[in-house]
């Protein structure tokens, strides 16, 4: 059976699948009927810093209380609340680490078989920490991920191709447990708690694809933020149904056309990189091929080169709309002040 063609508003909808309120009200009913609200109570009041599917507030009930620590449930609201006795930052990601590490040894969710040893951060209303929790387990608490995404390329203009774009892209290792052996992004990864967003591209362009430190100093550009709200399925490498609110830093790298620095695997996350045209690209994206967070970022990158533009491309409103949404729960995308380089 032949798979249907991907549009770009396919492309958008598989990766921002959380309904809107405003444009789906009936929808995001029907989704929120199946989650509780994980909120974090101040001075101010209560504030949304997350989603709990019901499994994981099941899970949570039949935990001990001395493995699981305090739980306020809200039936009436919809809300549940964990830690809100423990008055430090330290204190709360010791008691995230002790229930997520409980789960995992029992078993709880397939998710954690994707355990990374990596610390992801939770944020408060003011942008303070209110704690960190292992990466693998961010996605039952649904509390917004962090990451950074680059699109490397070289400028070369030949008859093969409408535009002088040519992008590397990597196919991603058959054994990954999410997405394996599917198309990515040049270079992209997991921001871990105090880590800076340019700092991290640059480890991990080290790490995926062999790129030197001063190149990507000189000549990696920071093009603003990617933000939408993902719901997983079976390629995500665990229970359907959970909830990514994510936000990815973004940046250009333009290499020499001479092809004098290349890309090449070295950590394995990588099977391979090949150089493509947009066009080979939008073919790949048509078919699937893509990873749905990565060819978000894709369509973005063509929005902001003109690639997409009102005139050519039937849903470029969508595109730069949903891959910029708005994210209700706090952190450092709240107060990011994007550049001019924004579709």
């Amino acid at each position: 059976m032949t798979q249907q063609r991907l549009a770009t508003i396919d492309m958008v909808n598989d990766c921002d699948g959380f309904p809107d309120l405003e444009t789906n009200p009936r929808g995001y009913a029907d989704q929120l009927s199946r989650l509780y609200t994980l909120v974090w109570e101040d001075d101010q009041g209560a504030f949304p810093i997350g989603y709990l599917p019901i499994t994981v507030l099941d899970a949570l009930r039949k935990t001990p209380v001395s493995i699981r620590g305090r739980l306020d449930i809200n039936p009436t609201a919809r809300t549940a609340a964990l830690w809100q006795n423990l008055k430090s930052y330290e204190e709360r990601t010791k008691q995230a680490a002790q229930l997520t590490s409980y789960w995992r040894k029992n078993q709880t969710f397939r998710l954690l078989r994707g355990w990374r040893n990596e610390m992801w951060p939770v944020y408060g209303r003011n942008g303070e920490l209110l704690m960190s929790i292992e990466r693998a387990a961010m996605g039952l608490f649904g509390t917004t991920r962090y990451g950074v995404h680059m699109t490397a390329y070289l400028r070369r203009k030949d008859n093969t191709s409408d535009y002088d774009f040519r992008i590397w892209v990597p196919k991603r290792s058959s054994n990954k447990s999410t997405y394996p052996g599917m198309l990515d992004n040049t270079v992209a990864g997991g921001l871990m708690t105090h880590e800076d967003p340019f700092e991290c591209i640059i480890r991990e362009a080290d790490e995926e694809a062999s790129l030197p430190e001063d190149v990507m100093r000189r000549s990696a550009v920071e093009t603003g933020t990617v933000t939408y709200i993902f719901i997983t399925d079976e390629r995500s490498g665990g229970e359907p149904g959970y909830i990514y609110p994510e936000c990815q830093w973004v940046y250009d790298l333009e290499l020499p056309s001479d092809g004098s620095v290349v890309p090449k695997p070295k950590d394995g996350e990588v099977e391979s990189f090949s150089l493509h045209t947009v066009e080979e690209i939008q073919e790949q994206l048509a078919q699937g091929l893509w990873k749905p967070n990565c060819a978000m970022v894709m369509l973005d990158f063509f929005a902001r080169h003109g690639v997409y533009t009102p005139e050519n491309e039937p849903y470029y409103d969508q595109i730069c709309a949903r891959a910029h949404r708005f994210i209700p729960f706090p952190g450092p995308h709240w107060d990011y002040q994007h550049p001019d380089t924004r579709c």
